[in-house]
């Protein structure tokens, strides 16, 4: 997790997005387990589930990855960076925060062409459900707009610290040691733990 009070509050925020998230992927196991029974039991189609499923998927990980960026979970190669020295290390993750908040800006330009373009034309999904493609498309770009948010802030924050704080640039940006990544599956088992009810433990 990010220090600061501005990472802190986009943390909470980005928190309350997957948790909506979170009940939107629980109301679609509902929806497909009926459309499972419905099928089964009386030839029934509610039709266009399948369609739905790929607009929360979409949204979904849209937020999923301002969500895994706060928390440093994404897919890091640290081949090489741990042989170099923490000045060295600095800057290359100092330029990683930047190259991705580049990134995450060109993906929102382009995911905001793509919603004009679906209201210019008044686009409509070649579905059973004939969904308006701004109605999606919308909650899509809102997913990679926390993306860039979030990235954006992050790298200067990042810049920040490569002039003030290197060491701390590094804890924070940098891909996580064996020891953390060990630290934080033990914090999340003891967690877990801790939310068992006492019956199932005994």
């Amino acid at each position: 997790m990010r220090s600061g009070r501005g990472l802190k509050m986009l943390e909470g925020g980005v928190a309350l997005l997957a948790i909506a998230c979170g009940y939107g992927c629980l109301g679609l196991s509902f929806l497909i387990g009926f459309e499972i029974l419905a099928r089964k039991l009386a030839n029934y189609s509610l039709q266009g589930v399948d369609e739905l499923g790929g607009y929360v998927l979409a949204v979904t990980a849209a937020i999923g990855f301002a969500y895994a960026l706060l928390h440093r979970v994404h897919t890091r190669i640290d081949l090489g960076i741990t042989a170099l020295r923490p000045p060295g290390r600095a800057i290359l993750n100092a330029f990683a925060a930047v190259l991705l908040a580049g990134y995450t800006c060109f993906m929102a330009f382009r995911a905001w062409g793509a919603l004009a373009e679906s209201l210019e034309f008044g686009s409509r999904a070649s579905t059973p459900l004939q969904t308006p493609l701004w109605i999606p498309q919308t909650l899509w770009l809102l997913g990679i707009a926390t993306f860039a948010v979030v990235s954006v802030a992050m790298a200067f924050d990042a810049l920040l610290l490569l002039w003030r704080d290197r060491d701390t640039l590094n804890s924070r940006y940098g891909p996580p040691s064996l020891d953390e990544e060990i630290e934080a599956s033990m914090n999340e088992a003891e967690r877990h733990a801790g939310s068992t009810p006492a019956r199932v433990l005994q």
